[in-house]
């Protein structure tokens, strides 16, 4: 995975520690930048209230109040829960310029964010990120 220029991580692991830690579906979203098929994933549609770490590190990252129904095949947050919760990136890959959303705590792949799609959030952006990339660690009742 290549390094945030200017910006070290928190958590630093070799890529072996990393395969060790992850399973390998989650080393090759988190670690390799790879996209669970859409739909898939377990986090798209729950309702359950609470805050969504990553699944590498455990840093918070998302908060259900700011989920919403994107109907666009992964789970779609409007805000990270803090401004400097995740870095974002251009992403020069599949013959177009995206922004590619990595964990701050770690630089783990979460996902990519869209502006301007015209959703009635306060933000009119989309963080679209894979649900292999979070746990939710759902609110106490």
């Amino acid at each position: 995975m290549e390094p945030v220029e200017g910006v070290r991580p928190k958590v630093v692991k070799s890529e072996a520690q990393w395969r060790e830690q992850l399973a390998p579906q989650e080393y090759a979203v988190l670690r390799a930048a790879g996209t669970e098929p859409p739909g898939t994933g377990e986090y798209e549609h729950t309702k359950t209230r609470g805050v969504y770490e990553c699944r590498a590190c455990g840093a918070e990252l998302f908060s259900s109040d700011h989920k919403f129904e994107s109907h666009c095949g992964w789970p779609s947050f409007f805000t990270p829960l803090a401004g400097d919760a995740v870095l974002l990136r251009a992403d020069h890959s599949l013959f177009a310029t995206r922004t590619e959303v990595l964990c701050a705590n770690c630089h783990s792949h979460l996902g990519h964010v869209f502006e301007g799609e015209g959703y009635a959030t306060p933000t009119d952006q989309r963080y679209c990120i894979n649900s292999i990339s979070l746990r939710l660690v759902p609110e106490e009742s």
